[in-house]
């Protein structure tokens, strides 16, 4: 009876273990496949909200694969990082083997499901998948370089959501999502930027190509023009037209605040290394998006 238990317990850590590999607390980030319909005005539509519901569990599969892949990768790299090292391939909890075959297990069914809601979606998937290989394996050492991949896998979410609900994608939602994933990209260097300065060796070759006056200049600046750009956005003649009223530059409010925190959770908090756990923990933060969603909603669709 006791080694039963004691197998039983060993078999519900494993399953645990692999389930941290596929950090579902991060599939948060593909919330971003419902802004397309959301904009649209056709977030009430239950045929298209069925299918980006699809699209977000198809990509969320993609995605895992993604991080189990970068985690294979820097496995040895991870172990010198004080969080990262209990990561379970870098803990050594997850064999080699098995994580690469959670991939496959993951990233086909993901490129299938794709396919079977549209060609688009199929397309952005894959080019997803191969951006993120190329990323793992030598891109995210280059700096500047790593950060523009990661914003660009924002767009590529939203022009999925796009792809699989046949909404138009105008260029200011593509221009504020880049510009707002820069900035939170370059917050995550800043962490790992201060949990290596004064040692001899980083956990990843890029952040040598960062420091503190260059990271905080950078997201001063990205702060500032994600700003503008949505101030532009919300007094567009063309937007105004489309959600028929001229009050969406209230809205402005919120993304204001919004940013302003996370700029203090950064630079007075220090703690900056994980965008998704921020949001998730973070009363104020929550508080503010809920608030911009619920205002932009009763403009647009009152």
């Amino acid at each position: 009876m006791e080694t039963l238990s004691s197998s039983t317990t060993g078999t519900a850590f494993l399953l645990k273990e692999h389930v941290r590999l596929l950090r579902v607390e991060q599939y948060v980030k593909n919330l971003f496949i419902l802004l397309p319909l959301f904009f649209s005005l056709h977030i009430g539509d239950l045929e298209l909200l069925f299918r980006a519901t699809v699209a977000f569990v198809a990509f969320s599969m993609a995605a895992s694969s993604v991080y189990i892949f970068n985690d294979y990768l820097d496995a040895e790299e991870d172990r010198r990082h004080p969080v990262k090292r209990n990561r379970p391939l870098a803990a050594g909890t997850v064999t080699r083997k098995s994580a690469a075959l959670l991939i496959l297990v993951l990233a086909v069914p993901a490129l299938t499901l794709s396919g079977l809601l549209s060609t688009v979606m199929l397309n952005l998937v894959f080019l997803y998948l191969v951006m993120n290989v190329a990323y793992a394996w030598k891109l995210k050492h280059i700096p500047i370089i790593d950060i523009g991949i990661i914003a660009a896998g924002f767009v590529v979410r939203v022009l999925v959501g796009g792809s699989v609900t046949g909404t138009t994608i105008y260029m200011w939602i593509i221009i504020m999502t880049f510009l707002l994933a820069l900035f939170l990209a370059l917050a995550k260097r800043r962490d790992d930027v201060l949990l290596f300065i004064g040692q001899e060796r980083t956990s990843r070759r890029a952040i040598d190509g960062y420091n503190l006056v260059f990271i905080d200049s950078a997201m001063v600046i990205m702060a500032a023009v994600t700003i503008v750009a949505y101030i532009m956005y919300t007094v567009s003649p063309d937007v105004m037209v489309k959600f028929r009223t001229d009050k969406l530059y209230i809205t402005t409010l919120f993304v204001v605040l919004g940013i302003l925190r996370y700029m203090q959770i950064t630079f007075v908090e220090n703690k900056s290394g994980s965008p998704t756990e921020i949001l998730l923990r973070d009363g104020f933060l929550q508080c503010v998006i809920l608030s911009w969603l619920a205002t932009f909603a009763f403009l647009i669709y009152a």
